[in-house]
């Protein structure tokens, strides 16, 4: 790219998906792996490669890897849409995508050489010579792709696999929690729908007995926000796993008064809750540490790093529980 050429922009807004509770039984459906990574739309222009997230929020800066790999690629003028995922060890990890989106370029330099990111393709918008694809039915986009992948295939690119079998799409879900985070379906039939959740996401819905290791007080308010959930190692440690905040807030004051009563405890001896991540300036250190007394069970969908990758819904109170038997091995993959 010339020196005085504008940089590639994002031509589309990324299509979306909307939760559903199980796979569509109709036909007329793809189904792919939903991959536990980043979003990402690749554009090559010439010479030159720009990456951007879901939000539209530019990527290139953190995966210098992607930008040298794509730049390389023996093709002009195509859009990508596909997941970034870095594997470790033979499996996918979030934290260290989470640890690419550092303000230090040596820093992201480092990573890069140390675990390089895989770019996972599931569709393609523009063909090469800038031949537009969004407005064609996924099927025929999937065709081209495929074209596109025999052409440039190497280490740092993968193809999503595909199905349009509901019982092998339902198998990827029922071992949905590491590498895959659900499973995706789209239509066959349908164009690239810019912006819009034309698309469908499937997630395996499991349940998990925490300790309730701490509280933290809502934004500005004396009642209880969140709880924080702990499990016990083979150590005996309660280490801090996530949080729930999914509170009626009818019983908040109640809950809060009890919360208090077992206020001034140890709290998590183990990992406890962090700062703020790098998805939210809003999280603290301070949390009010508990006594080790309250079960809760949970529902979630999905562990990174021995902790609930979102938010969990809270199910019920187990006082038939001790808290002793909350243990990490429910969250084994």
């Amino acid at each position: 790219m010339s020196a005085d050429a504008a940089p590639p922009q994002m031509p589309f807004a990324a299509m979306e998906a909307r939760s559903v509770e199980e796979l569509p039984k109709d036909a007329g459906w793809q189904f792919e792996p939903k991959w536990d990574g980043f979003r990402c739309i690749a554009v090559k222009q010439g010479d030159a490669v720009a990456l951007f997230a879901k939000s539209g929020k530019p990527l290139g800066r953190y995966f210098p890897d992607m930008v040298t790999l794509l730049e390389a690629l023996p093709v002009d003028d195509v859009v990508l849409d596909g997941e970034l995922t870095i594997p470790v060890d033979g499996r996918l990890s979030f934290d260290a995508l989470q640890q690419r989106l550092h303000p230090a370029a040596s820093r992201v330099n480092k990573l890069a050489v140390e675990h390089p990111a895989v770019y996972v393709l599931f569709d393609l918008l523009l063909a090469p010579r800038a031949k537009p694809l969004a407005a064609l039915p996924l099927s025929e986009r999937r065709r081209e792709l495929e074209r596109l992948f025999a052409t440039i295939v190497r280490p740092g690119l993968r193809l999503s696999p595909v199905t349009t079998d509901r019982e092998e799409a339902a198998s990827w879900l029922a071992g949905a929690g590491g590498d895959v985070d659900g499973v995706i379906a789209k239509r066959l039939d349908a164009p690239y729908a810019a912006g819009e959740r034309q698309m469908l996401k499937i997630k395996r819905i499991r349940t998990a007995d925490c300790v309730v290791g701490g509280f933290r007080y809502g934004a500005g308010s004396k009642l209880v926000g969140s709880l924080l959930l702990g499990l016990y190692d083979d150590d005996g440690k309660l280490h801090h796993v996530g949080f729930t905040s999914a509170l009626a807030a009818e019983n908040k004051a109640e809950l809060t008064r009890r919360l208090e009563a077992l206020a001034d405890g140890r709290g998590f001896t183990g990992r406890a809750p962090g700062g703020p991540s790098r998805w939210s300036t809003e999280r603290t250190e301070h949390y009010e540490a508990l006594r080790p007394e309250l079960v809760v069970e949970v529902a979630y969908d999905h562990v990174s790093g021995e902790r609930f990758r979102h938010g969990t819904r809270l199910l019920r109170w187990r006082p038939d529980k001790r808290p002793d038997q909350c243990r990490m091995e429910q969250l084994g993959r």
